[in-house]
């Protein structure tokens, strides 16, 4: 039975994400994520301004007029939403946790992709592949994913990117567009990665909080690894401790970030104390910049 409370929150994150898909996205989303081709629709009389490279020679010559071939492009696609809820995505240093964050992002994908008429699946995944949602169109099948994703209660509590990306490859076997959303704590995932790249166009977003790449000088105390349940105590008014702890991030970020471009994926970043919305636009006008050279 699903809650109140469970509702509330599909309505807000409905009614904000969709409004933000309609004005902001769906025609980006459209001109950078092309559908598998076009294909040949029918022939009409040529008409001045037509392209003489589609002219049909054999119909022209039948009806002795000239007549010109129309196609259409065959939209429609399949999106595939891989959502990380484990336990390191229940933190948040700033007003939202990252997975609130994570499913408003997943959720505005989502509607972007129904707005051009695309199929919608969703993998979530901790320590293990957890729930598959298996693609469909339709606004009651994305209130469904969402649903999914808020009402969600892993059972596992660590990170595992490559059996997520090896399940998405079973389940959708034709070319997709592929969003994961993760904060990518993880290790030994990039084969797995390349595989997935190779075959469907794979964008990883990277969710963010900024305590995780900078520690604050708050004296000492204890901190737990969510994922793991281990406990430390950190003197962060140490400033070797702290400089070394980020030190650590930094050099995480760019060996993820290395690989993301050996792969040749583009990668977004979003975090908790910044709006999510500007980077995802800056990543649609990327891919339509590149698209028009």
């Amino acid at each position: 039975m699903i809650s109140k409370e469970l509702v509330r929150k599909l309505r807000v994150i409905e009614i904000h994400t969709s409004k933000l898909a309609t004005e902001q996205l769906a025609g980006s989303y459209h001109s950078v994520f092309k559908g598998r081709g076009i294909s040949f629709s029918e022939v009409r009389q040529y008409q001045p301004g037509d392209d003489v490279r589609f002219i049909d020679w054999n119909v022209t010559a039948r009806m002795n007029d000239t007549y010109v071939k129309l196609f259409t492009e065959e939209r429609e696609m399949t999106v595939m939403l891989l959502v990380d809820l484990s336990a390191s995505e229940r933190f948040g240093s700033r007003n939202q946790p990252k997975a609130e964050i994570v499913a408003e992002v997943a959720a505005l994908f989502a509607f972007s992709a129904i707005k051009n008429n695309d199929r919608v699946g969703l993998i979530l995944f901790t320590d293990r592949v957890e729930r598959v949602v298996p693609p469909k169109k339709g606004q009651k099948h994305v209130m469904r994913v969402i649903a999914e994703i808020l009402a969600f209660r892993p059972q596992g509590r660590g990170t595992n990117l490559r059996e997520a990306l090896e399940v998405m490859g079973s389940v959708s076997r034709r070319r997709s567009v592929a969003f994961l959303i993760s904060d990518f704590g993880d290790h030994g995932y990039e084969h797995a990665l390349r595989v997935s790249a190779a075959r469907h166009d794979l964008i990883p977003v990277t969710v963010m909080d900024p305590v995780e790449e900078e520690l604050p000088d708050v004296g000492l105390v204890m901190v737990e690894d969510l994922e793991t349940g281990e406990v430390a105590e950190i003197d962060t008014s140490d400033r070797r401790v702290r400089e070394a702890y980020q030190a650590r991030i930094a050099r995480e970020r760019v060996a993820r970030e290395a690989m993301f471009r050996r792969l040749s994926v583009d990668p977004v970043t979003v975090r908790t104390d910044r709006p999510y919305l500007p980077p995802l636009v800056d990543f649609f006008r990327r891919r339509k910049s590149r698209l028009r050279r």
